[in-house]
């Protein structure tokens, strides 16, 4: 497999139409080569840009530091989950809704198997990018819990609902997203990751979500003496609501 084949998909434009890759898409082909070859912490951006054949500027101009250089995708897949949420119409299952954005991560990822595991296995290695792909996920987690936060806003614990809830379709997302990279992209990531999904669904998604503005109703439960008389259990149950 050359370092080409590991290149997520991109652009064309002029570059494109001489034969020659993408800039973008050069400097993360040779970025890639050399953190193969030298190792990531033995690999300067000056060894990127002279194998890219392309002027220093020309790599910041794309990515602010080399640890963005790893993860060149993630900042236009978060652009378009975050896109996809603003367009979900009033009608639209919450839980399902952000499964379904969820998804694009996993679809991103299956666009280019080889470049995904060479990702994973290198983030693995170094402390530092690991720290980097975990904030690339907490930027996601809050982008759905953004989204579920005004969904839920009439209820009690909206809040906190909504970021329990992103919180665990990032989870199931990323435990079903790992085992398949762990299998080498072996496999069917949809299948899994909707498996994993599915999990979150059936705990949280059932429950209906008030319209906005809409507050939910208190549930009042009184305890009465078995064969007590009716009006001394009405009595009691007026005696409560009016305490409210």
């Amino acid at each position: 497999m050359s370092s080409s084949d590991a290149v997520p998909g991109g652009g064309g434009g002029t570059e494109a139409a001489t034969g020659r890759p993408p800039i973008r898409e050069a400097l993360v082909a040779a970025a890639f080569r050399l953190f193969l070859e030298r190792g990531y912490e033995q690999t300067t951006v000056d060894d990127i840009v002279a194998l890219a054949g392309v002027g220093r500027r020309s790599f910041f101009r794309y990515f602010p530091s080399k640890e963005d250089v790893v993860f060149p995708d993630h900042e236009r897949c978060l652009a378009d989950m975050t896109a996809f949420l603003a367009r979900s119409a009033e009608d639209d299952e919450p839980v399902r809704r952000v499964c379904d954005a969820a998804r694009m991560v996993l679809r991103m990822y299956a666009e280019n198997p080889a470049f995904s595991v060479q990702r994973y296995r290198l983030t693995k290695q170094v402390p530092g990018l690991r720290a980097y792909e975990l904030s690339v996920v907490w930027h996601y987690e809050r982008a759905l819990a953004a989204y579920l936060r005004g969904r839920f806003a009439a209820r009690r614990d909206g809040i906190l609902r909504a970021d329990v809830v992103a919180a665990a379709v990032v989870a199931a997302h990323n435990n079903a997203l790992r085992s398949w990279l762990r299998s080498d992209g072996q496999g069917d990531a949809g299948a899994a990751v909707d498996h994993a999904l599915g999990h979150v669904q059936s705990v949280f998604g059932s429950a209906q979500v008030p319209p906005a503005g809409e507050q939910t109703e208190d549930v009042v439960v009184v305890v009465s003496r078995r064969g007590a008389p009716l009006w001394r259990v009405v009595q009691e149950i007026e005696t409560t609501l009016g305490a409210r």
